[in-house]
């Protein structure tokens, strides 16, 4: 593990560009003094990560501390030290959640209440409690923690939750890609392996209730990024609807295109909105590319096949509470109240719901690669992962 040798012992955050991700480290340490700093040997591809915010990856960058850092991270919230009632929003480029948001096993809302904003609020083990840290090198930090959460049925669930960050060495992302990533592209890449325990003495099932791994990154947004989700064509009367985009309103067409078996969502911070991708139409990636900055985004997820049973958290009481999305993407923008969380995206992904006897575990890996270079280069990737040029993805 890596403390504070990044600059050794220089807390200037105006020593680097606002956005950089020294300029982060920077700020991030005046406040968290065990942030853990995961490095390669050459210093370029790095991450920062904090036990005080559930073991969450706060950003990463593929250029050292000039380079950028790709999370969101919300400085004046942070730097004001005032805890908030419903959600703690510290940003970060990769979170652990518990699903479902919403419906009767819920674990956002408490029994009787009905489902608004106001009666809405992010349990303190996901929000506000620290994450053990078990141990940790230099390119790998585990964590954990044990929890008492109870869903809006009144069901109860003993758990441990295990949370390994690992930086990827670009031999793991050459293979996971199965593409050789060209030297010049600057690249960082890691992994999340979040391991979901039952430890009580019931098994978890539908009638009970069942909880999913949830894992969320918030990433900077620019007026040209746009998202992209592969998706598996068919029939409609056998995998069912492509995309479910109405969850904050129906999203606008020119924000969301749907062609070919490949879905392209606007992610420009300003429109707030949704979309997500069922498990039978989901496949187990997600491309974004930020044209202003020459960034392409790759999210490589669990996907189990066969498994179909993903929870679902509108906020309502359900017919069907286990026919949920697999992924989904999110774009900030002006909320109900005339107000704004931050400048970002998010892409996300689920586990299916842990049907768990007790004693036994679910496992859910997320990974994250950034890579940055010219359009030639980047359009080597996307033709391999995608089948087409990077410019096709701008919308």
């Amino acid at each position: 593990m890596k403390k504070d040798q990044s600059d050794a012992g220089n807390t200037d955050s105006s020593k680097y560009v606002e956005g950089s991700f020294g300029y982060e480290l920077n700020f991030l340490k005046k406040y968290h003094k065990d942030l853990v700093l995961l490095s390669d040997d050459s210093n370029k591809a790095q991450l920062i990560v904090l036990p005080a915010y559930q073991g969450r990856v706060m950003t990463s960058t593929a250029n050292g501390n000039d380079g950028a850092g790709f999370g969101w991270v919300n400085h004046d919230f942070i730097a004001s030290g005032k805890p908030a009632e419903h959600i703690n929003v510290f940003g970060g480029e990769e979170r652990f959640w518990f699903g479902p948001e919403g419906g009767q096993y819920s674990i956002y809302f408490k029994k009787g209440f009905e489902f608004k904003f106001e009666n809405w609020f992010v349990p303190r083990e996901l929000d506000t409690e620290a994450f053990t840290l078990v141990t940790s090198s230099n390119s790998e930090a585990k964590f954990e923690k044990t929890m008492k959460l109870e869903n809006y049925s009144g069901n109860k669930f003993d758990l441990l939750v295990n949370r390994n960050i690992r930086l990827l060495s670009k031999r793991n992302i050459d293979s996971l890609l199965g593409i050789e990533i060209p030297e010049v592209l600057q690249t960082v890449g890691f992994e999340s392996e979040n391991i979901l325990t039952n430890k009580g003495i019931t098994t978890w099932n539908k009638e009970s209730g069942m909880l999913s791994i949830w894992i969320l990154s918030m990433l900077n947004a620019s007026d040209k990024t746009t998202v992209a989700i592969p998706y598996k064509q068919g029939d409609s009367t056998k995998l069912g609807k492509i995309v479910t985009d109405d969850y904050f309103g129906k999203v606008p067409a020119e924000r969301l295109k749907v062609n070919n078996g490949l879905m392209l969502f606007k992610a420009d911070a300003r429109l707030r909105s949704k979309i997500g991708v069922s498990p039978l139409r989901a496949l187990p990636w997600v491309v974004s590319y930020d044209a202003v900055n020459n960034v392409l985004t790759i999210a490589q997820f669990s996907l189990p096949e066969g498994k179909t049973d993903y929870v679902n958290s509108l906020w309502k009481i359900q017919d069907n509470p286990f026919s949920g999305d697999a992924v989904n993407s999110y774009n900030d923008g002006l909320n109900d109240e005339g107000k704004q969380l931050g400048h970002f995206y998010e892409i996300e992904s689920s586990s299916p719901a842990a049907a768990l006897a007790p004693g036994k575990s679910l496992t859910h890996y997320h990974r994250t690669i950034h890579l940055k270079g010219s359009k030639e280069e980047l359009n080597k990737i996307t033709m391999k992962l995608l089948g087409v040029y990077v410019d096709s993805i701008s919308l």
